[in-house]
């Protein structure tokens, strides 16, 4: 009995705006945790805003944390554990700003647009990831 499990494979259109929607999360990702890790004024600015205290410390352990996802992102072999942590962290964005009562479409919701992007890229270039959620033609 063979119990090896077939994938599927992706084309190679989907495998390429895969790579080029992961990469548009990538450097956006990479631009915003460098900015914290400098951090320019408004990052601190900013967390104030929302309601953060205005620590530079703080904002630098925000983009290393934003940086280390990112990378786990875009290494293929760990690609789906840094798309995990990238929607925790995401999430969180997302409650601070409902919180902080930010407007809807163009702050709120920015993390789940970064994460339905994150993953429909990994999900167009991942067999794994087509396995595990698979769509019906």
């Amino acid at each position: 009995m063979n119990t090896s499990l077939v994938l599927p494979v992706p084309t190679t259109k989907s495998v390429i705006l895969g790579r080029a929607l992961s990469g548009l999360v990538i450097l956006f990702l990479v631009f915003d945790g460098a900015i914290k890790l400098v951090p320019l004024p408004v990052v601190t600015e900013t967390m104030a805003a929302l309601g953060y205290p205005a620590d530079q410390g703080l904002a630098r352990l925000l983009g290393a944390m934003t940086l280390l996802c990112t990378v786990l992102y875009a290494i293929p072999r760990t690609s789906i554990l840094g798309a995990i942590l990238l929607t925790g962290y995401l999430g969180g964005a997302m409650a601070t700003h409902l919180r902080a009562g930010s407007p809807l479409f163009t702050h709120l919701l920015f993390g789940l647009y970064l994460g339905v992007i994150a993953w429909g890229g990994l999900w167009l270039r991942d067999p794994r990831l087509r396995s595990l959620i698979p769509f019906k033609n």
